[in-house]
C-alpha cells in the first residue's frame, strides 16, 4: 500500500493559515507540486517562501475563491506552473456565529457560499480538467484524480449559535457523497475529512485567555487532547494517495472520539 503523492500536482485552498497550510506544507514535503491558494496574499508569500518557489515545487495564488473568475484563474495558474492537476483539497473554511432567531441575518448564506458552494464550484472546474487530462493521455485505467473536502463534526452535534456553519458543513458532506458517485465513472475519487478541535494558531490564541474552554474540550474528548494540524494533514494525504484507491464518498472523522459521546454545545474549532 502506497501513500506516496510524489510527482503529483495539488491545489490546496485555504492554504495561508491553519489546517490548509499544514496540508500544503506536508504535500510539498512529500514530493508534490502544490499551488497554495487563499485570499491572504501576505501570508501566502511568507509561507510559500522563495526557496520552495525556486525549487519549482510550490507556487501561490491570491484571490477571493467565491468568485467564479478567480476560480478559473487559479486553475489556469496551476496549469501554467505545473502543466496539470491531480489533487484538489478544498480547505477554505470560515466559522461565524449566527443567531437562529434573526431572520435578517445573512450568516447562513455566507457560510453556504464560503464552505459549500466554493467547494462545489472548484470541484466541478477541476474535475473537468482532470477528465480532459485523462482523455488526452489515453488513460483509461489509472486513477484520474482525487478530491478531498475539509468538513466538520458540527452537523453531528447541536450548535444553535453555529447554525449557518452546521448547515453548510452538512451540505458539504452530502456534496462529497453525491460528487463521489457522479465522478466515479471518470475514476475521480471524492472524500472528506471532518474534524473537531485542532490546535491551530487561532485556537491557541483563544485558549490562552480561556482555560475553562480548554477544559471543556478535553472533558468531552475521550482521547483527552486537541488534535494537531498534521494529524488532519495525514488523513488528507491518505485520501489523496493510491493507498485509498478504492475509497470514495467517505467522511473520515478526526476528533479523538468526541462524536461518540452525547452531544455537547462547544465551539467547533
Amino acid at each position: 500500500m502506497s501513500f506516496s503523492i510524489t510527482g503529483k500536482t495539488a491545489i490546496v485552498t485555504g492554504a495561508a493559515n491553519g489546517v490548509g497550510l499544514a496540508i500544503a506544507k506536508q504535500f510539498v514535503d512529500h514530493g508534490a507540486n502544490v499551488m497554495y491558494a487563499d485570499r491572504d496574499e501576505e501570508h501566502l508569500k511568507s509561507e510559500v517562501g522563495k526557496a520552495e518557489e525556486d525549487a519549482g515545487t510550490a507556487r501561490y495564488f491570491a484571490g477571493d475563491l467565491r468568485e467564479r473568475l478567480t476560480q478559473a484563474n487559479l486553475l489556469s495558474a496551476t496549469i501554467d506552473a505545473f502543466d496539470r492537476v491531480d489533487i484538489l483539497v478544498n480547505a477554505s473554511r470560515q466559522i461565524e456565529v449566527s443567531d437562529p432567531l434573526e431572520p435578517d441575518a445573512d450568516q447562513v448564506e455566507a457560510m453556504m457560499q464560503q464552505n459549500m458552494l466554493t467547494s462545489l464550484r472548484m470541484t466541478q472546474l477541476v474535475a473537468k480538467r482532470m477528465i480532459k487530462q485523462a482523455e488526452t493521455e489515453g488513460n483509461d485505467e489509472e486513477e484520474t484524480g482525487s478530491i478531498v473536502n475539509l468538513s466538520s463534526i458540527a452537523p453531528r452535534q447541536t450548535h444553535p449559535k453555529l447554525l449557518g456553519y452546521s448547515i453548510a458543513s452538512a451540505a458539504l458532506d452530502q456534496l462529497t457523497r453525491s460528487m463521489a458517485v457522479a465522478l466515479a465513472p471518470h475514476r475521480i475519487r471524492v472524500n472528506s475529512v471532518a474534524f473537531g478541535s485542532v490546535m491551530s494558531a487561532s485556537l491557541k490564541d483563544v485558549l490562552k485567555d480561556n482555560r475553562e474552554l480548554r477544559g471543556q474540550i478535553l472533558d468531552c474528548t475521550p482521547m483527552s487532547r486537541i488534535a494537531k494540524s498534521t494529524e488532519v494533514a495525514d488523513a488528507v494525504q491518505y485520501l489523496a494517495s493510491p493507498g485509498a484507491g478504492f475509497v470514495t464518498g467517505q467522511i473520515i472523522t478526526i476528533d479523538g472520539g468526541r462524536t461518540l459521546l452525547d452531544p455537547v454545545t462547544l465551539p467547533a474549532h
